[in-house]
């Protein structure tokens, strides 16, 4: 038994607001629901949505390239596909994702936000089909076990949110560590969802940014090469057999 789910979180805009959910259902073969379905380029990525296929996440707006992102509150509506945007006072506007002029508005919104770190040309893509802007071509859906979170907050002797590693599911009641015993293929079951464990999902200096004030504040890369001699933290896995999963369901 891995542990029990304790969160769920998507996030809609890559880059942007993660967003807590009580339960989700899991498609077979499919990325976590309304994760990253959107994307802000900076300048021509070479995306092409007749052909879609993995590019670089530093070729769009992201916490590893522009911390200040973490400044901004976003909440999807899916519903009416309404992204409210504004600070953390609760001030902002809603934007219609679903029509070029609000994609060319949040295009804006963040230009502005960035000022000159931005070199280039912001533009808003959404996700054709079933592809979506994951990190890593492998990253269907990914977990974290905040035991190891705390294990690593402990030995740098700082706290460490773990929003910071921007997953999909974060677990319980495993001991720190034990996902490293899971190999590639082995399979796990949470409520009626199968899945199969992919790879260790290496980290970036976006983990280095604070979620809340957007200041790079601890070097997490550094922190986990010298007190485990690796910099990954949580794991990718693919749905194997879809299924509703929900805050308190069992890993298995």
């Amino acid at each position: 038994m891995l542990g029990d789910i304790v969160s769920l979180w998507r996030h809609p805009v890559k880059g942007l607001t993660p967003e807590p959910l009580d339960s989700v259902e899991l498609a077979r073969g499919a990325c976590f629901p309304n994760d990253r379905r959107w994307a802000v380029e900076v300048g021509p990525s070479g995306f092409d949505p007749a052909a879609p296929a993995h590019i670089s996440k530093m070729r769009f707006t992201v916490l590893a390239r522009f911390p200040d992102l973490a400044r901004v509150r976003t909440r999807l509506d899916d519903a009416t596909h309404l992204l409210h945007i504004g600070d953390a006072s609760g001030f902002g506007v809603d934007i219609p994702l679903a029509t070029q002029e609000g994609r060319a508005a949040l295009a804006r919104f963040l230009q502005t936000l960035l000022g000159p770190a931005v070199e280039d040309r912001l533009s808003v893509l959404e996700a054709p089909g079933e592809h979506r802007f994951m990190d890593s071509p492998s990253g269907f859906v990914s977990a974290i076990n905040l035991a190891s979170v705390r294990d690593l907050e402990q030995k740098i002797g700082r706290p460490v949110d773990p929003l910071r590693f921007r997953a999909n599911i974060y677990y319980e009641g495993a001991g720190p560590w034990s996902e490293d015993r899971l190999l590639v293929g082995d399979g796990i079951r949470i409520g009626a969802a199968s899945l199969v464990h992919l790879k260790p999902i290496e980290r970036c200096i976006a983990t280095h940014v604070d979620p809340d004030s957007g200041v790079r504040d601890i070097d997490m890369l550094a922190g986990l090469r010298a007190h485990f001699g690796r910099i990954t933290l949580g794991d990718y896995f693919r749905v194997e057999s879809g299924g509703v999963i929900a805050r308190g369901d069992r890993i298995a």
